[in-house]
């Protein structure tokens, strides 16, 4: 992509985020800002609010409190567009959530056609550049049942690149997956990376997040305790809970 994606411009912004379910606040006062471009990897461990957090980017869930700006437009306001604004910042997911009765092409264009009102021919042409570009031009007719783990997870994020969106949520996208499969996944959203697509990227894959990111965010109990390049944060964490979870997953 061109040079000038890497603008300062914030696509998304989120400010003094809170979400509760029931008396349990699972997300406290969450700030930080993407902008074009960013990589920005969210780790932590499991129960701290990261796969809420990125649910709530996408309005799976509705915060409690707080803003979450896209271009500057308060996304949990009434009368936003929520299906305009998920076509432009897609989503990807653990579980995959493929339509099992369509086959790999036919569900990477349902979407273009339903939301953005493409004519069959253009949405299976995006389809098929998507669905090759991340090496499952060969599979356009299988089903998810007859696909490998890895296999659905790059139909997964062909289906959400179809949509040509300015940004990507990933969430634990390699955690469904056999060991030997993550690897492929993984260098398909290097090479974005690699191209200047802007991604969000909750992930347990340390080696991952320092490779590609150029923000590094740990969120432990609801809160960011650490934020910062991938150098500073894996490298040389101040705080001693990220020291902590770190030496978990690295040898330090």
């Amino acid at each position: 992509m061109s040079e000038s994606i890497e603008s300062i411009e914030s696509i998304l912004e989120i400010k003094h985020l809170r979400k509760s379910f029931g008396h349990n606040e699972v997300l406290k006062d969450i700030d930080f800002s993407v902008s074009a471009g960013d990589v920005t990897s969210i780790i932590g461990s499991s129960g701290s609010g990261k796969s809420t957090l990125l649910r709530c980017i996408n309005l799976l869930e509705q915060p409690t409190s707080g803003e979450i700006l896209f271009h500057g437009k308060n996304i949990t306001e009434k009368g936003f567009s929520v299906p305009g604004y998920r076509a432009k910042v897609g989503m990807v997911f653990q579980s995959f959530n493929l339509f099992n009765n369509m086959t790999a092409l036919d569900n990477c264009i349902v979407g273009q056609k339903k939301v953005l009102h493409r004519s069959q021919e253009e949405a299976a042409e995006k389809a098929l550049f998507y669905l090759n570009k991340v090496g499952m031009a060969p599979f356009i007719n299988a089903k998810p049942k007859q696909l490998s783990g890895g296999q659905k997870q790059r139909v997964a994020i062909a289906r959400a690149l179809a949509m040509e969106p300015e940004a990507l949520l990933f969430d634990e996208p390699t955690s469904a997956l056999d060991p030997q499969m993550v690897g492929d996944v993984l260098e398909v959203m290097s090479a974005l990376a690699k191209e200047g697509l802007t991604m969000l990227i909750v992930t347990h894959e340390m080696a991952f997040a320092r490779d590609v990111s150029k923000d590094v965010v740990f969120m432990k109990d609801g809160v960011i305790c650490e934020q910062g390049p991938p150098q500073q944060v894996l490298g040389d964490p101040v705080r001693d809970e990220t020291k902590e979870f770190l030496s978990r997953f690295m040898n330090r």
